[in-house]
């Protein structure tokens, strides 16, 4: 049977609309088959779903992905969504025609309503040093490009998508103690792309690599505005060290604030995503608790800073990200409550 619809907020059901004026939840991505019977009604969607093989490390998994019209039921429990396919190309070629990605945020629009808003994740190749070819890693030619972002990224998502942009994330890649450069050096180069790239408030850049998460990478952020990600990532600190790294400021121009919940600390993506596939439940051991009083503790930091924050919860931090966001608005109820007594 199709599940309830409901308004507010009901996190035993899975609405989450009305958690907070200042906390705006939202999925890694959407349109699992395994979320049916929380997020999607079971038998709507049979006829639309498509299945695809996908390689993970050394081992295949069956995929099952709902049509994307899927997004006006995800919009009903949630406010926001991650858009993670804008990670992987380009909206536009050099000439400026479309690439295959461009179609992706414009087929989502055409189903989002006023108040359904989404993160995107700018291009890969805007933000990493190094990018797979094969079976190696080259340089990349267009490594903090202020061109390249605004011309072939920036312009062609704000026309598609406009205010339903609530952010866009700059994820760079782990670099390996060899492979490192000093802070310093990072913080210049950050300093001239966001110099010379459009401003916008809706900016913030996930680095995953913890030697950056450094005072001069901080002034430069600061200065421009870029909210700092805290990301709960395989090989970053908890996030409570990463919120006492900025002394718990939050740098976004726009006051918001980004909370990333993607893997369990120092599990990879291929043994993350094997344990949690199908997406369809919790898997026992996985779920960090920590990663869940952290998150409520930086959130209600925030809200006492008037800062909104947007927090993200991949299927990979625990096996099912419905049911982990359903632990994260329960414990912020219960904290909100043990301080009315």
């Amino acid at each position: 049977m199709p599940i309830a619809k409901s308004s507010g907020t009901d996190s035993k059901s899975f609405f989450f609309r009305g958690l907070h004026q200042s906390i705006l939840i939202g999925m890694a991505s959407d349109r699992y088959a395994g979320w049916i019977g929380q997020i999607y009604s079971e038998g709507r969607y049979e006829t639309g779903v498509t299945r695809r093989r996908h390689k993970v490390g050394d081992k295949t998994f069956n995929e099952e992905t709902l049509p994307v019209e899927s997004v006006r039921e995800y919009f009903e429990h949630f406010p926001l969504l991650e858009i993670d396919y804008t990670f992987y190309r380009l909206l536009l070629e050099k000439d400026g025609k479309p690439t295959p990605n461009f179609h992706v945020p414009k087929s989502y629009r055409q189903h989002m309503k006023d108040g359904d808003f989404v993160l995107l994740k700018a291009a890969q190749i805007i933000i990493a040093r190094k990018l797979r070819r094969g079976s190696a890693f080259v340089e990349n030619e267009n490594y903090l490009n202020a061109d390249t972002f605004t011309r072939q990224f920036y312009k062609p998502a704000v026309e598609i998508l406009g205010p339903c942009i609530k952010g866009i994330i700059f994820e760079q890649e782990y670099h390996p103690k060899n492979d490192r450069f000093p802070p310093a050096k990072l913080a210049l180069d950050l300093d001239k792309f966001f110099s010379e790239i459009p401003k916008d408030s809706r900016y913030h850049i996930e680095l995953r690599t913890e030697a950056y998460l450094a005072d001069p990478v901080f002034e430069v952020l600061k200065k421009h505005g870029v909210g700092l990600v805290f990301s709960h990532w395989t090989w970053l600190p908890p996030l409570r060290k990463q919120f006492a790294k900025v002394k718990m400021e939050f740098f976004n121009s726009g006051k918001q604030a980004v909370i990333r919940l993607i893997t369990p600390l120092r599990m990879s993506y291929e043994e993350s995503y094997a344990k949690a596939f199908p997406f369809d439940k919790m898997i026992n051991g996985m779920l960090d608790l920590e990663m869940i009083e952290d998150t409520v503790k930086i959130v209600n930091e925030a809200i006492k800073d008037k800062i909104q924050v947007k927090l993200i919860i991949n299927n990979r931090a625990g096996g099912n990200a419905p049911l982990i966001a359903q632990k994260i608005a329960e414990r912020f109820h219960s904290e909100k409550q043990q301080k009315l007594l």
